[in-house]
């Protein structure tokens, strides 16, 4: 079983008037997100600590935060873990990304600038070097990062923490897939998303937006999990 002494907690950027228990939580919560903390994982409060270099103090917080939005299940022996993925669980997540990420990117098609679709493009370019190397974690979060974009155009948006917080509870098993599916990413869905961007075909957009969701992570965690 994993242990929390050798977690990858990855730093992140923060504005100067972040307060310790919001960048304590933002961090942990953006560690789960890309899935760099396995399902399964054990915690405690002291080896979350050490991990990150802090005192329990502001990770009590953070922990209280992320059981509440069903990123971290909290044990009756008072240990902590990163909850496992189960089909029915991950069928409805998968289900309800389909259902956000499909009414976000119609909301924001309206939105999109040929500016816009340039900086996507550039960052899936950049996802196409990380998977010729290997490297998940960076794949990983231009992948939120490409979709992010694109839903966050809409200036009257509030799906986008909807979103994040499936994003945040398929994390980790999103990662188990990336590293056990060597042809998750067989067809890139991004060029199909971005070419119905520039031709502002919202048909085109909505299936392959459905496309990338299933098709990826959607049957090839279904083989996992079988």
């Amino acid at each position: 079983m994993p242990d929390s002494q050798k977690l990858n907690i990855p730093e992140i950027s923060f504005s100067e008037d972040t307060t310790d228990q919001e960048a304590v939580y933002a961090r942990l919560r953006h560690a789960i997100m890309v899935g760099t903390i396995e399902p399964g994982t054990q915690l405690t409060m002291r080896g979350l600590a050490d991990a990150m270099g802090l005192s329990p103090t502001p990770i009590r917080e953070a922990v209280r935060r992320l059981n509440s939005e069903n990123a971290i299940e909290i044990l009756p022996n008072r240990r902590m873990t990163v909850p496992k993925m189960t089909l029915g669980r991950f069928e409805e997540l998968v289900s309800l990304r389909v259902a956000l990420e499909t009414h976000a990117a119609e909301r924001s098609l309206p939105y999109i600038s040929d500016i816009v679709i340039d900086k996507m493009q550039t960052l899936d370019d950049d996802m196409d070097q990380a998977l010729a190397m290997q490297d998940l974690d960076t794949l990983t979060i231009l992948n939120q990062k490409f979709h992010r974009m694109l839903y966050s155009v809409h200036p009257n948006q509030v799906s986008v923490p909807v979103i994040e917080s499936v994003w945040l509870q398929i994390g980790p098993f999103q990662r188990q897939v990336v590293k056990g599916v060597h042809e998750f990413y067989k067809i890139d869905h991004h060029k199909e998303i971005l070419a119905a961007l520039r031709s502002r075909n919202v048909a085109s957009l909505l299936a392959s937006t459905e496309c990338d969701i299933r098709e990826g992570i959607s049957e090839n965690g279904k083989l996992l999990l079988a």
